[in-house]
């Protein structure tokens, strides 16, 4: 069975083809898998460049809640770094699509202007140095953005202010698909073969 772009069902598929902004997905389901997508954030592990006070723990942005208000305790708060940084352990290699963050809402919604998103396997200045996914222009107050990774691979995921400041997230999601079997143009990892 093939699903196009638009959702009509005719043959067999067997590859993706980008055209400007559509994306056509062919998947011999016989043999290849494509995991499903979901947030695979919540089972990780999080630690940043430093700590605020009690309230600002690097875990508090993966516990799948995005109340903004800092002193309900579901924030994370660095101290004024040179470089502050979050990082998020992924437990094993995932094929990272987007990232979503949500940023405070009781104040300082200008500190996360210019973060920097990586996604890779080095752990080389904490992480800090795996491939660029995105740069976060701004997020409003008490919102929360979406950035598009293009199916990056990796373990680790950070946030980094590349310049001095102080780093505070509400939630971090991190929308991918587990190595278990996947599908892209130039790879096909199955569970059974290809």
């Amino acid at each position: 069975v093939n699903i196009h772009d638009k959702g009509i069902l005719t043959g067999e598929l067997s590859s993706i083809y980008r055209v400007t902004h559509i994306i056509r997905w062919e998947l011999n389901f016989s043999t290849c898998l494509l995991s499903p997508e979901k947030n695979v954030a919540l089972k990780g592990t999080a630690t940043q460049s430093s700590q605020y006070d009690s309230y600002g723990a690097a875990g508090n942005a993966i516990d799948g809640n995005r109340n903004t208000k800092y002193t309900d305790g579901s924030c994370t708060h660095t101290k004024q770094d040179s470089k502050p940084w979050w990082r998020l352990d992924l437990q094993d290699v995932f094929t990272v699509t987007s990232v979503t963050i949500t940023n405070r809402g009781d104040c300082c919604s200008e500190r996360i202007n210019g973060a920097e998103i990586r996604v890779g396997n080095s752990l080389d200045d904490n992480g800090n140095q795996n491939p660029l996914c995105a740069v976060v222009p701004s997020i409003a107050e008490g919102q929360s953005s979406s950035f598009q990774c293009n199916w990056t691979m990796g373990r680790y995921v950070n946030v980094v202010l590349p310049k001095p400041g102080i780093l505070t997230l509400c939630e971090v999601e991190v929308n991918g698909h587990d190595s278990s079997g996947w599908y892209k143009p130039e790879r096909c990892f199955c569970l059974i073969s290809c």
